[in-house]
């Protein structure tokens, strides 16, 4: 049992040198995490799916996804500070879309991940 320690440790030096310089820096790291923490509320995840289809103002958001109109806006802002939803004024009513393509690509394949 000692000597197979000794044996993946030695292994894994060079492993460990080369996972330690692919790691993305810390602040990096630290953005990540705060992005995925946004996917963490059901709320925001059915705002989101309800703007894969199309671009909606608050009032269809909030009827869509069965919250009120200031819950939904609460969440947009949070959306919005994370660059996951965009916005664009056509009158007086403020019509919110998905920022990109990658957006409907990570709910996209977290979806067909949590199916499989």
């Amino acid at each position: 049992m000692v000597e197979t320690l000794a044996q993946n440790e030695v292994c894994c030096e060079g492993a460990l040198e080369d996972l330690s310089a692919a790691l993305p820096d810390e602040e990096m790291l630290y953005d990540l995490a705060d992005l995925f923490k946004v996917f963490a509320d059901t709320t925001r995840i059915k705002i989101l799916f309800a703007l894969m289809d199309d671009d909606l103002c608050v009032a269809h958001i909030a009827e869509a996804v069965g919250a009120s109109q200031s819950a939904v806006s609460h969440q947009l802002r949070i959306l919005k500070q994370a660059r996951l939803v965009k916005f664009r004024r056509e009158g007086k009513q403020v019509i919110y879309s998905l920022s990109d393509d990658h957006v409907h690509t990570v709910l996209a394949q977290g979806m067909q991940h949590i199916c499989e």
